[in-house]
């Protein structure tokens, strides 16, 4: 998952100490708030200056054409308009080098990018009010992450707003691409930690499994009376590597991964017939609690001496409610 760091957020430092120290950290893009002001180009022209990191401009204004006209003359790497505060439809030019996205409020559903997917790479999803630096991140948002992953597979997912350590590893867990982050890394008394902490580790948690799991609704379960088929089926359209498998009462019964149908063909190699649901269906599953901490989930998942890629999650009264997939957080770090 790639930082951008917002420039603006930090008022103190001189601007050429704080670039040359988030470049010293390697940072990955500078992130520009244009609200409605020309100006933040000159900024742009005195920071290409001194710097040869790619800028990530955020442009929010009811008339676009004269920052296109900029962009044509002044080009960036990354940019995106706030689709809220566009009067029509805006017509995406082709800039060389230049990469389009639509910001979107929290409130603004996913749908609104639908206009915009033959001519944006990206969306910003604004967790915390646009322009504004320090705000809290809006937990619905995972859910809406989740949303525009399932509808517009191929597009890259940028968040910006309240991300900290807690909320970058749940966002890496989301398969999130890029991340924008204020207060948290660029007034943080160590820039370096701060970084660090927005890539690899969690330092504190409030949120819990059911904030961000998937829920219940969008995970592949299937019924204990399932066929082998319908099992297979599941796990294939998922794409996810496991199938849940609840009983009559909505509990968690077992689950099937792809190790588990492995292991289960070559139980009954000699004779495929004979195959059953027990033999491809781990019955004893490990799980999780909805109302667990990440850091509950953490030292769960490390007491373990085996590899956990996913997990059901339960309700306290047992029924099966989600699950956590770490597939994309793997691969993020790896």
């Amino acid at each position: 998952m790639k930082i951008s760091a917002s420039l603006y957020s930090n008022k103190e430092k001189p601007r050429e100490e704080l670039v040359a120290e988030l470049d010293k950290c390697n940072i990955d893009y500078f992130h520009i708030d244009c609200n409605d002001d020309p100006s933040v180009f000159g900024d742009i022209q005195e920071i290409r200056k001194i710097s040869q990191t790619p800028i990530d401009l955020h442009i929010i204004t009811e008339d676009p054409n004269p920052y296109l006209e900029l962009l044509q003359k002044s080009p960036v790497e990354r940019v995106c308009f706030q689709f809220e505060n566009l009067p029509s439809k805006l017509d995406i030019p082709t800039i060389d080098g230049t990469s389009f996205g639509l910001a979107l409020v929290s409130d603004t559903g996913v749908e609104a990018f639908e206009e915009y997917k033959n001519d944006c790479d990206f969306v910003l999803i604004m967790t915390t009010t646009p322009g504004q630096s320090g705000g809290k991140f809006r937990p619905d948002n995972f859910q809406k992450i989740r949303k525009f992953r399932n509808r517009f597979p191929g597009k890259e997912i940028e968040v910006d707003g309240g991300v900290n350590d807690e909320v970058g590893f749940i966002l890496r867990m989301l398969g999130v691409q890029s991340v924008v982050s204020g207060s948290y890394l660029v007034n943080h008394e160590s820039i370096p930690e701060a970084l660090l902490h927005l890539r690899s580790s969690v330092i504190h948690s409030e949120f819990r499994v059911k904030d961000f799991m998937i829920v219940k609704e969008n995970a592949p379960v299937v019924s204990i009376d399932s066929t082998i088929q319908r099992i297979i089926q599941t796990i294939d359209n998922y794409k996810m590597g496991f199938a849940i498998v609840e009983d009559d009462e909505g509990k968690l019964a077992g689950i099937s991964s792809n190790a588990d149908m492995r292991k289960g063909l070559l139980r009954k190699f000699e004779d495929l017939n004979e195959l059953t649901t027990s033999d491809i269906v781990n019955e004893n599953p490990t799980s999780i609690s909805e109302d667990a901490t990440i850091t509950e989930m953490l030292d769960f998942i490390h007491a373990k001496k085996f590899l956990i890629s996913y997990l059901p999650v339960v309700a306290a009264n047992g029924l099966l409610s989600g699950a956590v997939s770490f597939i994309n957080l793997i691969r993020s770090e790896s």
